[in-house]
């Protein structure tokens, strides 16, 4: 007995003394490490406050705005009401409101254009997690005014800037790192898209899935918390409820039935990618017209507002939200050519108001125009296949998915958005694969997404990723060897290359010098600040193959150690 105690003894003396060691070393850690990871989460869980607070505090500006102006007691009854209204003041409303929203735009922005959820991706890839405070506010503002006037789109991509305009200003104070300023712009979003849609499990995956994309560990934890605190406080004003219900039964009828969801996500793909370009195409109609007609920039919202009242005279189910019209869809209250009609008309409104520089999210537009199209493809396939399929309605809650994700880019956080949004868990089989097919679709016709195609157009290449858009953010200036420095480039070298035209501004990025460099084979290329009123041309010194290199690797190897950590 004693020969077999003898081992045992030692093996636990030394699990016990392993423990020892571990409790040493994780009191080590929480003593130098832990009090600043913690203090980290307080002010996560801050900034989520700050965003909750301000998403519930711009939902409620629209609704009273919105009863002021239409005099409806139920905003979320705006349609139905506006059909009792004189046709003159469905028209005039939209009118007045682009106007005010055009001299905000113009007042306090540069260029007379809404700030949205591309400028914060923007902020987070190229701007350590800041966004620009001035403009967001009178975006803020500007989309307030929109979307209680009559305008076509939707509150989430304001709140969603709203809140990283919040975190931008905490990042400032406490002088963040970039790491921590776009966990605290992660923070912030999840906070604003939670209280949004009272969907905590979604505003986190989004923050980390649309605006950090990454799913780093170390951000997880402050995005949760600030999530959860968007959410509780979406709650205290509004109450634990879905923002929409579904009353009937949604569930597969036969798992036969699911070829038809993999052609229903290829459809609403193209309605996405149709919805997308449409908006694009409209924007450069817009600026060519203000160019020829030379229509002021203040005054082109209130120009898109007339369209708009103009159609909203006919067909009121434009204005706004739109959550009356897709709750319809999603209860199968429509017939289907009202399913078709009102999908152009929404999609119609929606490019309008973004080409009129009106203000405004595309997500929930999104939402109506998946559900119309889900209802609309649903009615056909059931009526079909009468035998082997279910309620059009579960169509309708795929297509809400399906298009929402593809204009976005973001199927796995669009999906749990719907589920809680409707409340409907039951129907995951068929929301994912139609979400799927719709993504892997419209991102080979866009670029990934509704935003990251704005910034693209732009002239920032965010969607190709960090391989790409690092190179826009240094400059010959900070990279080169200046004229003294060691091992710089001889002066009569670089006076030789400068006679062939061969040469960078201070301001030419490694993205415009690499190609350069791939393309002429010199090892080097002088930059030159340019001639001007008072003096000649100078040299400033020069960039070197090498050192653009190294400064481009030890940005990829410092992405790369953020997004693994």
């Amino acid at each position: 007995m004693s020969r077999v105690s003898e081992p045992l003894k030692r093996l636990l003396n030394r699990q016990f003394a392993d423990g020892r060691a571990e409790l040493r070393r994780a009191w080590s850690v929480l003593r130098t490490k832990g009090p600043s990871q913690i203090q980290f989460w307080f002010i996560a869980l801050a900034v989520g406050i700050g965003a909750g607070f301000a998403t519930v505090g711009f939902r409620l500006a629209i609704n009273a705005l919105q009863t002021r102006l239409y005099g409806v007691a139920d905003p979320r009854m705006l349609h139905s009401f506006a059909e009792t209204l004189p046709w003159q003041w469905i028209l005039v409303i939209p009118i007045c409101g682009g106007l005010v929203v055009g001299l905000i735009l113009h007042v306090f922005t540069d260029d007379g254009r809404v700030r949205t959820v591309a400028d914060v991706i923007e902020g987070a890839a190229l701007h350590d997690g800041r966004v620009d405070k001035k403009a967001g506010i009178a975006s803020a503002v500007s989309s307030l005014i929109t979307l209680s006037s009559g305008g076509s789109s939707g509150r989430e991509g304001p709140v969603v800037h709203l809140a990283a305009i919040i975190s931008s200003w905490v990042s400032t104070r406490i002088n963040a790192s970039g790491i921590v300023g776009r966990d605290l712009l992660g923070c912030a979003v999840a906070a604003a898209v939670s209280a949004s849609f009272n969907a905590p499990i979604a505003g986190a995956l989004f923050a980390l899935e649309v605006v950090l994309r990454h799913f780093a560990v170390h951000a997880l934890a402050p995005i949760v918390i600030a999530s959860a605190a968007g959410t509780v406080i979406s709650r205290v004003f509004f109450g634990d409820i879905t923002e929409f219900m579904l009353p009937v039964d949604n569930s597969l009828v036969i798992y036969f039935e699911l070829p038809a969801f993999l052609l229903l996500g290829l459809t609403c793909g193209l309605v996405a990618t149709a919805l997308m370009r449409a908006i694009f195409w409209a924007d450069d109609i817009g600026n060519a017209l203000q160019a020829t007609l030379r229509i002021p920039r203040w005054l082109r919202p209130a120009v898109a507002g007339a369209m708009l009242g103009g159609i909203a005279i006919f067909f009121p189910h434009i204005i706004g939200v739109g959550y009356e019209t897709t709750s319809a869809a999603l209860t199968g209250s429509l017939i289907l050519r009202e399913a078709v009609v009102f999908a152009i008309l929404k999609a119609v409104a929606v490019s309008i108001t973004m080409a009129g520089r009106m203000g405004g999210g595309i997500f929930s537009p999104s939402l109506m125009m998946g559900a119309l199209t889900g209802l609309a493809f649903g009615l056909v396939a059931t009526s079909i296949f009468d035998g082997v399929s279910g309620d059009e309605t579960l169509y309708a809650l795929a297509g809400m998915g399906a298009v929402a994700a593809a204009v976005l880019g973001a199927p796995i956080s669009t999906t749990l958005i719907v589920f809680e949004l409707t409340g409907d868990w039951q129907t995951g089989l068929a929301v994912m694969v139609a979400v799927s097919m719709s993504s892997a679709l419209s991102s080979r016709l866009v670029h990934r997404s509704f935003f990251l195609t704005m910034l693209e157009r732009a002239g920032k290449r965010v969607a190709a990723g960090p391989q790409a858009y690092l190179l826009s953010l240094y400059k010959a200036s900070v990279v080169m060897r200046g004229k003294d420095s060691p091992g710089a480039a001889s002066r009569e070298a670089c006076e030789a290359l400068m006679e062939t035209g061969m040469f960078l501004t201070p301001d030419a990025t490694l993205e415009t010098a690499l190609p350069l460099f791939e393309s002429t084979g010199h090892s080097f290329i002088p930059v030159v600040q340019p001639a001007s009123d008072k003096g000649e041309a100078t040299l400033l010194g020069a960039l070197f193959h090498v050192d653009a290199l190294n400064a481009y690797n030890r940005a990829l190897a410092a992405t790369a150690a953020e997004e693994h950590s």
